[in-house]
């Protein structure tokens, strides 16, 4: 079933409750209403999850905005289907408690299950590429769905053959989970410092849930219609990868990576001079007050607000390290 909307407010539809108007909004609520929607809609269209890794100009968007609305996962042994639209944390609590383990470490992420391979969600230490088998996908090209398997598509540190381009659209996402209810192998410190274990071991699912759930809203990583500190898209840079010498003298997070180090982009933020908490334009946005990597809307902010902030960190970061800063969610209509 599909339902039509027109002079939406995209803001509504956002975790940074930013963005203008849609021209059209169509709300798919099963994946053939999902293709017949992007088949209609033309050029002109947005693919609409959670909204919690998006930035909307204040523009808005002069097309037809398509909202992924699907919902439900089916087990199969310890393999699951979930469909696009599914909200990502509702399904892996509901994996969690029937006893599967793999995903837990990726609890509190906001958002829909479709984006998840998109950018390789991950977290503490867990990925998505880490357990997916493959995900259905309308390939707006040939006007087929097909499926494409983990290798297919590509994954790299929060990145996939998907992002960038929206020839793919996701209908669903399967995973092979862990059938006997305990967690991937703890790989984070702080979440094995959190949990009292060595970094290797496994633990029941829940409990790694339970913990990383506790240390992603001590971040303001949770979303909470009453925290300020949680209006934002999650993390806004991602964290750099510089060859092996890049600030080699200077005593910081590294770790290792594909093609170099991987740098904390949290780390560089602070050390530039940005602060928790640190304003923006007219204190109507500003850093989280728990988290540096987190620009948060603090009320009555615009688009151009954040961004501007955003120029001030990414531009602070480069002159102090020479590093250049790059943002995790997709920007529509707008640019840094």
């Amino acid at each position: 079933m599909t339902r039509v909307e027109t002079r939406t407010v995209l803001a509504e539809h956002t975790t940074l409750r930013l963005g203008g108007p849609a021209r059209e909004l169509v709300v798919a609520e099963t994946a053939e209403d999902l293709v017949a929607a992007v088949r209609a809609a033309g050029d002109r269209v947005l693919l609409l999850g959670g909204g919690s890794n998006l930035v909307i100009g204040d523009d808005g968007f002069d097309g037809t905005v398509v909202k992924i609305a699907t919902r439900g996962w089916r087990l199969d042994g310890a393999e699951v289907e979930v469909a696009a639209g599914q909200n990502w944390d509702e399904f892996v609590a509901g994996v969690v408690e029937a006893g599967f383990g793999g995903l837990e470490c990726l609890s509190g992420i906001p958002g829909s299950v479709g984006a998840t391979p998109i950018q390789n969600v991950g977290a503490y230490g867990c990925e998505v590429a880490d357990l997916l088998t493959s995900v259905e996908c309308y390939d707006r090209r040939t006007g087929e769905v097909r499926t494409m398997t983990a290798a297919d598509l590509g994954f790299a540190y929060r990145t996939s053959v998907l992002k960038g381009t929206d020839t793919g659209i996701v209908l669903s996402v399967r995973f092979a989970l862990r059938e006997d209810g305990l967690s991937a192998p703890i790989r984070y410190a702080e979440l094995a410092r959190k949990l009292g274990v060595e970094l290797g071991v496994r633990v029941p699912a829940a409990q790694a849930r339970a913990a990383v759930l506790e240390l992603r809203r001590g971040k303001g990583m949770v979303l909470d219609p009453v925290d300020q500190d949680t209006w934002s898209a999650g993390s806004f840079f991602t964290n750099p990868i510089v060859a092996e010498d890049v600030l080699a003298d200077v005593e910081m997070p590294r770790y290792p990576a594909e093609g170099g180090v991987k740098l904390s982009a949290a780390w560089l933020i602070e050390h530039a001079g940005f602060g928790k908490g640190y304003p923006g334009p007219g204190g109507r946005v500003s850093l989280s007050s728990k988290h540096t990597l987190a620009l948060t809307n603090r009320g009555g902010a615009t688009t151009a607000d954040l961004l501007a902030l955003a120029r001030e960190v990414r531009d602070g970061v480069r002159a102090k390290f020479g590093v250049t800063l790059h943002p995790e969610p997709l920007l529509i209509n707008c640019s840094l």
